[in-house]
C-alpha cells in the first residue's frame, strides 16, 4: 500500500499498484456449525469499482498446522459511496472448507492510487443474501445450466466414445510457470506482456486484474491441428455482473519454419451471450462461431478489453461437439519425508537463559543486535512482543547471539522455546558461523540448519531440541526430518567453482565458448521447464555441456521461491517435475547430471523445501547450494554501471569466497565471465565443479 490508517472503525488505505493487499486473520471459525451464513463488511471505492474477496481455510479447526488454501469473489459495482456489502458464504469458489475459516485478504483493486475503506467486518447469523447484487450465491454446480453460444456452422466431428478427452491448454497450476518463465501447461507461450496489474494463481485458478482496457493476456498452443478430434475450447469463468471482454482466436496458413503471418477472428463476450453474475460457472465456444479460422493450424487464444477482474478455471479444448470441462485429477500423495533416528540425551549442563524479550526495538535480551534482514518485513514492538507481518518468503527476523562465536556445546540437551500466537507457518534456523569467527571473510554465516515451527508448535508455545541426533524426540517433540546440508563454500582446500544459474538461451554458446577458452569445468543449475521446450534450444546446449565434463544440477522446474508455495503438494510438484525433465532429457543415467545437487531460485531456503528435497531424492543429505561471491548481476547488469560486476566479485574472492553465483541473463555478465575467471585463477585456486570443490566421492577425479 501507498498509504494506510484507521479511524472510526475503517481502515482507509491507497492501494500502491496489482499486487496491494489487506488482510485479517483470525482464530479458526466453524462458521457452519456456528449457524453462520454469510460476511458483511463495509466498503468505499470509486464509482463502478470492483475487488476480489479470498477466503482463506483450512481441512479442520483441530489441526492448527494445516495449510489453507484460497478461494475467491470478486464484488464489483461499487457505488462510490460507503456501502455495506453481503456476501454468503457459499458464493466462493474452490470449494472452501466453510467450517474451517482463518482469514479473509481483500486484493485485486480495480483502480490504484486513490483512497479506499473497509470496516465493520463480521459474521452474519442465517441466510444471507447478496449485496451487491454481483456477489449472488453459487448454486451446486452439478446443476449449473449450460452456457449457450450462437452456432452458423456444423458442430465439429465428435470423436468416438472412450477415444477422447479434454487437450488442457492450462491447469493454472504454477505461478512462476506462467508469470516468471512465461508458460502454460502445453509448454507454449502464455503471457500478459506486462499489462495486467496482477495475475495471481491459485487452486488452480487465475486471477486476472487489468489495469485499464488496454489489457490482455494469452496462450498460445504452437500450431495445432484440432479439425476432427476437438469441437471448442471450455473452461470455468468467475466475473461480477456487467463485466465483458473480448476473445480473439490465432490460426495460421502453415505451420513450421514457413508459417505465415498470423490471422485473427474476435468476438466480445457478449456476442458470446456470455453473461456474468459472481458465480463461477462452465464456459465454452465451438470454434464455428469464429468464422473462416482454420481449425487445423490454430496457435493462440487472446483476451483483451477487459472492463473489471476475472478468474478463469483450468481451460481446454473438448472433444467433439459437446462441451465438457478438464477436471484436475488429484494430488497423489508426496514422497515420505525421512526421519532421523532419536536417541537420548543428557540433561544440559548450564541454565537456560533468555535470548530476545522484545522489550527494545534494537537489542535483544543478550544485548546484542536483532532486526530484519531483507525488505517486505514490517515489524511492531509491544509489551515484550514482536509482531511480524511478511509477505515475501525471502524475508527473515535476525536475533544474534554474539558479535563473535557463541558455544552452546554446554546445551547439547536443551530446547530453544519461543512463545507465539498466530500462524507458525514459519522457519527457524541456528546459524554457524565461519572457522574464523569474522564476518569480514566469506562464507559468511558458514551454514545453517532450519527447522520447520508447525512441526514443534503447541497453540501458543515451540520447543526444538539443540541437537535433534542425542535427543530422546519420542515423547516430547517429532523426530528430526532429514533436511540436507547447507552449503555457501568449497571444502576442498584451494579449489574455486563457478556454479552458473539460468539465463537467455542465446546467450548460452557464448557461455560455453568462454569456459571452452578457459578450460576449466563449471557447475550449470538449470531449470527444468525451458528444458523441454524445443525452441529454446537449451537441452541441445546443456547435452554438450555434459558431455564436455561439466556438472548438470538442479534448479526447480518453473523457478519459484520454493519456501514460499503454499503447501507441500506444490513444493513436491517442483521437485518431481524439475527430476523428471532432467531425466527426460539427459537420461536417467547420465553421469554428468547430478539430482543430488540443487539451487534454490533467488537463494530462498527454508525447511519445507529442504525436507521435500531430501524426501523426493530418498536422500537424507542432498546438497543445497548457496554462495559466498556474488557478481550481483541482478543489481548491475542492467545499469550504466555493469563494471560493479567486477568490483562485486573481486570484493568477495580478497574476502575468502570461492563458490560463486552468475546467470547468463544478461550480455554483460557473460562478457564479464573471462575477467572473473581470470580474477579466480590469479588466487592460484584450483578452478573445479562444484561437486568436485566439496569433496564428493561420486564426483569425477580432478584431471
Amino acid at each position: 500500500m501507498t498509504a494506510i490508517a484507521a479511524s472510526g472503525g475503517q481502515v482507509m488505505f491507497i492501494p500502491k499498484d496489482g499486487n496491494s493487499y489487506f488482510y485479517e486473520s483470525f482464530n479458526c471459525q466453524q462458521a457452519v456449525t456456528d449457524g453462520y451464513g454469510g460476511i458483511q463488511f463495509t466498503v468505499s471505492g470509486p464509482a463502478g469499482g470492483s475487488f476480489a474477496l479470498e477466503l482463506q481455510s483450512t481441512d479442520n479447526c483441530a489441526n492448527g498446522n494445516a495449510t489453507y488454501r484460497s478461494s475467491y469473489n470478486i464484488i464489483g459495482n461499487l457505488t462510490g459511496q460507503l456501502q455495506t456489502v453481503n456476501v454468503p458464504l457459499d458464493g466462493f469458489d474452490n470449494d472452501p472448507n466453510y467450517d474451517a475459516i482463518v482469514g479473509l485478504v481483500w486484493s485485486g483493486f480495480s483502480q490504484n492510487g486513490i483512497q479506499w475503506s473497509i470496516g465493520n467486518i463480521t459474521f452474519v447469523c442465517g441466510t444471507v443474501a447478496s449485496s451487491p447484487p454481483s456477489t449472488t450465491s453459487v448454486s451446486t454446480r452439478s446443476t449449473i445450466p449450460p452456457t449457450t453460444v450462437p452456432t452458423t456452422s456444423p458442430p465439429a466431428t465428435t470423436s468416438p466414445a472412450g477415444k477422447c478427452s479434454n487437450l488442457l491448454i492450462d491447469d493454472w497450476e504454477s505461478q512462476s510457470r506462467l508469470t516468471f518463465l512465461g508458460y502454460n501447461a502445453m509448454n507454449q507461450a502464455s503471457s500478459d506482456d506486462g499489462t495486467m496489474a496482477s495475475i495471481v494463481v491459485s487452486g488452480h485458478r487465475v486471477m486476472l486484474t487489468p489495469k485499464d482496457t488496454d489489457s490482455y493476456f494469452y496462450s498460445e498452443f504452437g500450431c495445432l491441428n484440432v479439425n476432427t478430434t476437438y469441437g471448442g475450447i471450455a473452461f470455468r469463468i468467475r466475473a461480477a455482473r456487467g463485466t465483458t471482454f473480448d476473445v480473439t482466436m490465432g490460426y495460421t496458413t502453415s505451420c513450421g519454419a514457413n508459417s505465415s503471418d498470423p490471422k485473427t477472428v474476435t468476438l466480445t463476450s457478449a456476442q458470446l451471450k456470455w453473461n456474468f453474475d459472481g458465480i463461477e460457472r462452465l464456459y465454452w465456444f465451438p470454434f464455428s462461431v469464429f468464422k473462416g479460422i482454420d481449425t487445423t493450424k490454430l496457435y493462440m487464444i487472446y483476451f483483451s478489453n477487459f472492463n473489471a477482474p476475472v478468474i478463469f478455471g483450468p481451460m481446454s479444448f473438448y472433444c467433439g461437439s459437446t462441451a465438457s470441462e478438464y477436471v484436475v485429477p488429484a494430488t497423489p500423495p508426496g514422497s515420505p519425508a525421512i526421519t532421523r533416528s532419536a536417541v537420548s540425551e543428557p540433561a544440559p549442563d548450564a541454565k537456560g537463559f533468555v535470548i530476545d524479550n522484545f522489550a527494545n526495538q534494537d537489542t535483544n535480551a543478550l544485548g546484542e543486535w536483532h532486526g530484519i534482514d531483507e525488505d517486505g518485513m514490517t515489524v511492531t514492538f509491544g509489551n515484550n512482543r514482536m509482531t511480524i507481518s511478511a509477505n515475501d518468503s525471502d524475508a527473515s527476523w535476525d536475533t544474534q547471539l554474539s558479535s563473535k562465536c557463541a558455544d552452546l556445546s554446554a546445551y547439547a540437551g536443551a530446547y530453544l522455546h519461543i512463545a507465539y500466537s498466530g500462524s507458525n507457518k514459519f522457519t527457524v534456523s541456528l546459524q554457524q558461523h565461519n572457522a574464523q569467527c569474522n564476518e569480514s571473510m566469506q562464507p559468511f554465516p558458514e551454514t545453517w540448519d532450519s527447522l520447520e515451527a508447525a512441526r514443534y508448535a503447541s497453540a501458543s508455545d515451540i520447543y526444538m531440541p539443540l541437537s535433534h541426533f542425542n535427543v530422546n524426540l519420542t515423547r516430547l517433540v517429532p523426530s528430526k526430518l532429514a533436511s540436507g546440508r547447507l552449503v555457501f563454500a568449497c571444502t576442498r582446500p584451494d579449489s574455486f567453482a563457478f556454479a552458473i544459474d539460468d539465463g537467455d538461451p542465446q546467450l548460452a554458446p557464448r557461455v560455453m565458448e568462454i569456459v571452452k577458452q578457459a578450460d576449466i569445468p563449471v557447475t550449470f543449475f538449470t531449470v527444468g521447464l525451458p528444458l523441454l521446450d524445443p525452441s529454446s534450444g537449451l537441452a541441445d546446449i546443456y547435452k554438450e555441456m555434459a558431455s564436455r565434463g561439466h556438472q548438470i544440477a538442479l534448479h526447480s522446474y518453473t523457478h519459484p521461491k520454493m519456501e514460499g508455495l503454499p503447501d507441500t503438494a506444490s513444493i513436491d510438484w517442483e521437485y518431481n517435475n524439475d527430476i523428471g525433465a532432467t531425466k527426460q532429457v539427459f537420461g536417467a543415467s547420465n553421469r554428468a547430471v547430478h539430482l543430488n545437487y540443487f539451487r534454490p531460485p533467488f537463494g530462498t531456503e527454508g525447511a519445507r523445501m529442504r525436507q521435500r528435497l531430501a524426501a523426493n531424492l530418498d536422500d537424507p543429505n542432498p546438497y543445497i547450494i548457496q554462495w559466498s561471491v556474488d557478481v550481483e548481476d541482478w543489481l548491475w547488469a542492467m545499469t550504466d554501471t555493469p563494471g560493479k560486476q567486477l568490483d562485486a566479485f573481486k570484493r568477495d574472492v580478497a574476502k575468502g569466497g570461492n563458490l560463486v553465483v552468475m546467470h547468463y541473463l544478461y550480455n554483460s555478465t557473460v562478457e564479464l565471465l573471462p575477467e572473473f575467471i581470470k580474477v579466480a585463477k590469479a588466487t592460484g585456486k584450483r578452478l573445479m565443479r562444484v561437486d568436485q570443490c566439496l569433496e564428493d566421492p561420486r564426483a569425477p577425479p580432478l584431471s
